[in-house]
């Protein structure tokens, strides 16, 4: 695969590879989630050479604990050449001030200026943007959408959240929008933003893990992985019914965009082939006429596409 320096729209060709022998540096990758931080080593060529994680207490309102997440993840930084850290952050993000505004399900996110802190631990130049922005550029330029001027890149799970790429561009504002707070139905249910009927209400895994407690499947059978594979018909109802809620949203960009191509990135990995197929034949149902039938794929099993979107944010900065 060929190094690339990674703008934020596409250009005709890949920037030619530096020259044998050279010392680049790695990239420096970090995503910020409620209650999680991931970091990793990355090549220039997108190779993931060790990753981290550390959790934090979603609930807390102290960004203490943020810091103490985030210095253990960043471990992974030490003793590194760093060409510089992207971040994929949820949330409503602020790039130039290098903070995240607001993340309704993690207070201590409220106003933390992430790119400061990782500056301080990594020793190198930090790049922020919000997740769904940054995991669609990983999906270009590293995985499925490789090759194509428009698709769809989905993260599903506790975050959810699509980033589009159109005709060459990502379709979001610095620090963009996911998705997850589009209203899919108007008298649904009350939301953490404080409106009612989002599409986040209804398609991530606190819905998942209500309803299978509403109907009395234990804890550790109520995830995707253990409804899927159980094979009773009130799992696989409610499995069905989780695919319906995703494709509440994704159809709508569908119909907009024409994406053609959604990539699953994330609690979607989980329900594996089945769970697959069943998003992609409710779009495919809910699809109008016209254009490029709409395809499902599964991202990579180590669903590293935001970290990989965060490594193209340091290689598509200016060079002075």
């Amino acid at each position: 695969m060929a190094h690339e320096r990674i703008p934020l729209r596409l250009v005709p060709d890949p920037q030619p590879e530096e020259p044998a022998g050279r010392d680049v540096g790695v990239l420096g990758a970090a995503e910020v989630l409620p209650g999680l931080v991931r970091a990793a080593l990355l090549t220039r060529a997108g190779a993931v050479r060790e990753r981290t994680q550390a959790r934090f207490d979603a609930g807390s309102t102290d960004p203490a604990v943020v810091d103490a997440a985030l210095r253990e993840a960043a471990a992974v930084f030490a003793g590194q050449d760093l060409l510089g850290v992207g971040v994929a952050a949820a949330g409503v993000v602020d790039p130039a001030a290098g903070r995240i505004i607001e993340v309704n399900d993690a207070p201590a996110l409220r106003g933390y200026p992430v790119a400061d802190r990782l500056a301080e631990l990594a020793c190198a130049p930090v790049r922020i943007e919000h997740r769904a922005r940054v995991q669609v550029l990983g999906d270009r330029w590293f995985g499925a959408g490789r090759g194509r001027r428009s698709f769809a890149s989905v993260a599903t799970g506790e975050v959810l959240g699509v980033g589009i790429l159109y005709e060459g561009e990502v379709l979001a504002p610095a620090g963009g929008r996911s998705g997850a707070h589009m209203t899919v139905t108007a008298s649904g249910e009350l939301c953490t933003c404080g409106r009612r009927g989002c599409w986040k209400t209804v398609a991530t895994t606190r819905w998942l893990r209500e309803r299978a407690a509403e109907q009395g499947f234990a804890p550790e059978a109520a995830t995707l992985a253990a409804l899927t594979a159980s094979g009773t018909p009130a799992a696989a109802d409610l499995v069905a019914r989780y695919a319906e809620n995703l494709v509440l949203g994704l159809a709508t960009v569908q119909q907009l965009f024409a994406c053609g191509l959604f990539v699953l990135h994330g609690e979607a990995l989980d329900g594996g082939e089945p769970f697959r197929a069943l998003v992609e034949s409710r779009l495919r149902a809910d699809a109008l006429g016209g254009g490029e039938v709409p395809t499902v794929v599964l991202g990579e099993a180590a669903d590293t596409g935001a970290l990989l979107g965060a490594a193209g944010l340091v290689l598509s900065a200016p060079r002075h």
